[in-house]
């Protein structure tokens, strides 16, 4: 797996497809090749595709953090307790400075980007800072509130819970990111999470109208960290946007409802040239700027 030097990381990716770039972020935890790996089949026949695994995620190694943050990451008893710390560790502007540097690393001066959750918030700030440089988005999972999803995630992403209730996905997170990040890393990574969620710092609507670009807002219509109302005002507030709302899902809509979600970004991107005339049709009722559930619904006939 190959990395670029940025922002003081030598930040891992993966690189896929032929086709305008796109740049694909995950969500807090994970990594970019198993957040899409349900789509990526879809996207490398419209893209090049750009897989990037986040700082102290997988690949990414969290070994420098003083030449962007000053602050690095702490052992479990500090994270539990430092608030300094959680702020920063994972702060939202320390992930925006990474993918403004990975980019530019690159010499990607104009692309497409695609985030779920953490990387969702990371695309959509990168948006609001330099619309400019942007030829479409795809935001997924997330949410401009800290709430319901800061107090879900106490519980969710507990490592003694995760330990003790759920030993699989111990197991998952640390073949994730023990082989790069050291033993036990996700215990450390998890708490940090929190508290960025904790202390996300609000977009305005000022800030959104700024992002003058074609966006897709995509969420399961059971999502407890993205409600669907939530969604839908992020839609609202955005200047071109679109709704995909997945029936019976919750946060991981791309893994339990990857049908659905392929037909959104095929009718997303297919509006905007790209991959032919192959998308689903909207429904002519439907109110413009806007997919449905019932676009879902024919997705997964």
């Amino acid at each position: 797996m190959p990395t670029v030097r940025a922002n003081g990381l030598d930040i891992s990716y993966t690189i896929d497809g032929e086709g305008p770039p796109l740049v694909l972020l995950h969500g807090a935890s994970s990594s970019a090749v198993e957040d899409w790996a349900t789509q990526r089949p879809l996207l490398r026949q419209l893209f090049r595709l750009y897989l990037v695994d986040a700082r102290g995620h997988a690949s990414t190694r969290w070994v420098e953090p003083e030449a962007a943050t000053g602050v690095g990451p702490p052992d479990t008893e500090s994270a539990a307790q430092d608030d300094d710390v959680l702020g920063r560790g994972l702060g939202i502007e320390t992930l925006v400075a990474d993918l403004v540097a990975f980019v530019d690393a690159l010499g990607l001066d104009r692309f497409h980007a695609a985030g779920f959750s953490m990387g969702a918030m990371t695309a959509l700030r990168f948006a609001v800072r330099t619309p400019e440089r942007l030829l479409s988005l795809v935001l997924v999972g997330v949410d401009l509130e800290s709430e319901p999803g800061t107090s879900v995630a106490r519980v969710m992403l507990d490592p003694d819970r995760i330990a003790r209730d759920d030993p699989e996905w111990a197991a998952q997170l640390e073949r994730r990111h023990g082989p790069v990040q050291g033993p036990g890393a996700w215990r450390r990574l998890l708490p940090i999470v929190v508290g960025a969620m904790a202390r996300r710092f609000p977009l305005t609507p000022a800030d959104l109208r700024r992002v003058q670009v074609p966006a897709l807002v995509v969420c399961g219509d059971r999502d407890p960290f993205a409600p669907v109302d939530h969604a839908a005002g992020l839609k609202r507030q955005l200047p071109d946007a679109r709704l995909l709302v997945a029936p019976d899902a919750a946060h991981l809509v791309m893994l339990t409802r990857p049908e659905v979600v392929a037909a959104g970004l095929q009718a997303f991107y297919g509006s905007l040239g790209i991959g032919g005339s192959s998308a689903p049709e909207l429904d002519r009722q439907t109110p413009r700027g806007s997919y449905t559930t019932a676009l879902s619904r024919e997705a997964v006939r």
